[in-house]
């Protein structure tokens, strides 16, 4: 079941391949995203010292967060891959206009789990022949549902 969804991601890269990760959370973080209050719309993955780090999201604390805790809304959080993902991931993000996003935040049982994007940004031309193609499904969606109450 999804959390919370990045559709940006889709409209500015070309997604070419995907990892789950587990994420290594505090308790008012899992509290708050339980709530619902997560954003990953401006968030990206990176690597450093050979770890994938989610860096940029948004957790707000909930008013009832624990009073000996003081919560860091945007802080970086460690992606839990295996190390042949991570080697993997490294290797691609070195070659030259791959990047890592992250598409969505899910629940796989009780665990909170984040799906990787290996992707490649996508060019001017390329956003607009995607803002096309959803229009033109958008028309023909609306002339089917048109056809369909006409009968």
């Amino acid at each position: 079941m999804s959390i919370v969804d990045n559709k940006k991601a889709f409209f500015d890269y070309f997604i070419e391949d995907r990892f789950q990760a587990g994420l290594e959370l505090e308790g008012w973080e899992v509290k708050s995203i339980r709530a619902g209050r997560v954003h990953i719309k401006e968030a990206y993955v990176r690597v450093m010292r050979s770890q994938v780090y989610l860096v940029g999201a948004t957790i707000s604390p909930l008013v009832s967060a624990s009073t000996h805790v003081k919560p860091d809304p945007t802080r970086s959080r460690r992606c839990l891959l295996h190390r042949a993902e991570i080697n993997k991931l490294i290797g691609k993000v070195k070659e030259r206009g791959y990047t890592l996003v992250p598409v969505n935040l899910h629940w796989k049982g009780s665990n909170i789990k984040l799906e990787i994007g290996l992707a490649k940004g996508k060019k001017d031309h390329d956003k607009r022949d995607s803002i096309k193609d959803r229009e033109n499904a958008r028309e023909a969606q609306a002339a089917m549902k048109k056809s369909k109450r006409d009968e």
